[in-house]
């Protein structure tokens, strides 16, 4: 079964769990959350990510990703010549089925996706969270600017998405681990890829702190 929603084309994943900031200017997008604010809570569209294209500009994002997720609105501040700073939290994860094109913005209809643990999660678990610390630890020698330590959570559906969110990577990559069927899937694809990034780090003397920077804080 399908449903319709809004969708936000965007050069950053999101994940469920993680919150994402944006900066919204264009007409398209003000109308998106004029439109949200004209509807009962809760109000959400899709964050789908661009594989050919870019953010600004009328069909600007030729090519989108089949999987997305689910940006749910918190906060909505309005500015006075018509701009929006509004607060989301990933959702649910979609298989993106159709695109309607009827409108300023882009709509989609989607299909959810399931949230399984998947087979031997729970030792993956345990070895990601042991080499995401050394991968902090790594980062933070190299220079960079790296956040408070946070209490990782046990679920590993949701340590998953903490660690792809977490872990500098390019947009193929973590959209890769958007895609996964499950946790186990997605936490052996970070296993390899903090062990890629730890081995890199350890042949940097230093690294500039700004190449670290995630700029959570989206202008669209």
């Amino acid at each position: 079964m399908t449903e319709r929603l809004p969708l936000f084309p965007l050069g950053t994943v999101l994940f469920p769990g993680l919150v994402l900031p944006l900066h919204l200017f264009e007409e398209r997008y003000r109308l998106l959350v004029r439109d949200l604010l004209e509807r009962p809570e809760p109000r959400r569209f899709g964050v789908v990510g661009i594989e050919l294209g870019h953010e600004v500009g009328a069909e600007s994002a030729r090519r989108l990703a089949e999987v997305g997720c689910v940006a749910e609105v918190h906060a909505v501040t309005p500015h006075p010549d018509g701009r929006f700073d509004v607060v989301t939290v990933g959702g649910r994860r979609f298989r993106l089925e159709r695109i309607d094109r009827s409108l300023p913005y882009l709509c989609g209809d989607v299909e959810f996706l399931p949230e399984e643990a998947g087979a031997d999660a729970e030792p993956l678990a345990q070895r990601v969270r042991l080499l995401f610390q050394l991968y902090r630890h790594r980062l933070a020698a190299a220079g960079a600017e790296i956040a408070e330590p946070v209490d990782l959570p046990e679920d590993p559906v949701r340590l998953s998405y903490l660690i792809a969110a977490a872990v500098v990577l390019d947009g193929p990559d973590k959209q890769r681990l958007l895609e996964a069927e499950d946790a186990a899937r997605r936490l052996r694809a970070e296993r390899e890829l903090l062990v890629r990034e730890t081995r890199l780090l350890d042949m940097l003397p230093t690294v500039p702190a700004g190449q670290f920077l995630d700029g959570a804080f989206n202008p669209n």
